[in-house]
């Protein structure tokens, strides 16, 4: 039995992909999965111990505060004023999350009514049609394409859709393309929002994970951002945290006081341990996030070099974990995906299950480790070589 709502969203991408992998595995197949962006390395180990000395305290063992302890809340803020130079209130524009990806659930069901319209990249990730859908908003596509750096092009969104518009997702870094944005390009995207009243959401989940000298800028730097702009931030890439479940969003204290309104009905709270663990995270040694990336990079370096020597043309990305990669010959990204399985035993993410027009495209993901990403180039390199 399922509600019209979740039959319209399908079912969700990676748990179909989980699915497929363990059939596979039952008949005996040595599958290695390229698929999905979870970090492999481990959680560092001053946040490890925080987990544990916070665990020990019985006073964690409560309900914490809905929307976060006022250290985890304060250290969000200065976090965000270091990396960024953004100045923040912690009690009025910090929400602590069970993860980002909750917060982008959750916010079309605090600021949409029905019917209304949420801007969506194309291809994005899915959580921002899902959510819109389950709100009872109506998902319009933004079609992100490879001659503008796959960033939307506002000019081309029908007057129409803009009328009924209440919210904008972006995401940069962004999942799946790899593609970046600068600020100048922030700019136009908070002109936009301020001029059409839209809430601006800005994904920024990727934000430490940039190689090559890149570092990624925050859309609040933009100058008046906080008017129309909240943006989510997650621990799991930076800090390999993603089974711990900890993020937070930043910014217009409105949109933050209405996701943090419905949170307090809908959930209760980070675990108090969890968030003083985040805490050692944001304000302890940002070198950790050091070696982390060095071992993307050379895995990103591998793998390219591996699928060029195929005949294939990945991109170099500057930025998330993931390379986006065009199938050869045009070919149909499921058809692509199921033959490289088929062939090498390796899962490769469809670019169509990131929308439309994430047709023509797979995504290769660098969070396997070492050894097992090397026997895949290997497969692959024998298969197509």
């Amino acid at each position: 039995m399922q509600s019209q709502r979740l039959r319209r969203i399908g079912a969700y991408l990676f748990a179909d992909l989980d699915r497929k992998q363990a059939e596979l595995e039952a008949k005996g197949v040595d599958v290695i999965n390229l698929g999905v962006g979870d970090p492999d390395l481990p959680t560092p180990p001053h946040i490890v111990h925080a987990l544990e000395e916070g665990a020990q305290d019985p006073r964690t063992h409560r309900y914490p505060p809905y929307r976060g302890t006022a250290q985890f809340l304060q250290a969000a803020a200065d976090w965000v004023m270091k990396r960024f130079g953004v100045r923040v209130d912690p009690e009025r524009e910090v929400l602590a999350l069970i993860g980002s990806k909750e917060g982008l659930a959750h916010l079309p069901w605090a600021v949409l009514n029905p019917s209304e319209v949420a801007l969506v990249p194309d291809p994005g990730y899915p959580v921002y049609r899902s959510s819109t859908i389950m709100a009872e908003g109506e998902p319009v596509a933004m079609p992100l394409q490879a001659d503008r750096g796959f960033l939307p092009d506002f000019d081309r969104i029908p007057h129409e859709v803009l009328g009924r518009a209440r919210l904008i997702f972006l995401n940069y870094p962004n999942n799946p393309t790899g593609a970046t944005a600068d600020l100048e390009f922030f700019a136009r995207a908070v002109e936009f929002a301020r001029r059409h009243k839209l809430l601006l959401v800005h994904d920024n989940s990727y934000c430490e994970i940039a190689y090559d000298g890149y570092r990624p800028p925050s859309i609040l730097e933009v100058d008046g951002a906080q008017e129309v702009a909240i943006e989510l931030h997650s621990l799991s890439k930076a800090f390999n945290m993603t089974g711990w479940r900890v993020g937070f969003a930043v910014g217009n204290a409105e949109a933050v006081d209405a996701l943090g309104t419905l949170k307090t009905n809908v959930d209760s709270g980070v675990f108090r341990a969890v968030q003083h663990a985040a805490v050692a995270a944001l304000t302890g040694p940002q070198e950790v996030i050091a070696p982390t990336l060095a071992t993307y990079r050379a895995r990103r370096d591998r793998l390219v070099s591996a699928l060029r020597s195929v005949g294939w043309s990945p991109p170099v990305p500057r930025a998330t974990l993931y390379v986006w990669m065009p199938t050869p010959g045009g070919a149909s990204s499921v058809a692509f995906a199921a033959e490289v399985l088929e062939r090498t035993g390796v899962v490769i993410t469809p670019g169509v299950g990131y929308g439309a027009c994430g047709e023509g495209y797979v995504r290769l993901s660098l969070t396997t480790p070492d050894a097992r990403l090397d026997e895949a180039l290997d497969r692959i390199r024998s298969a197509y070589g």
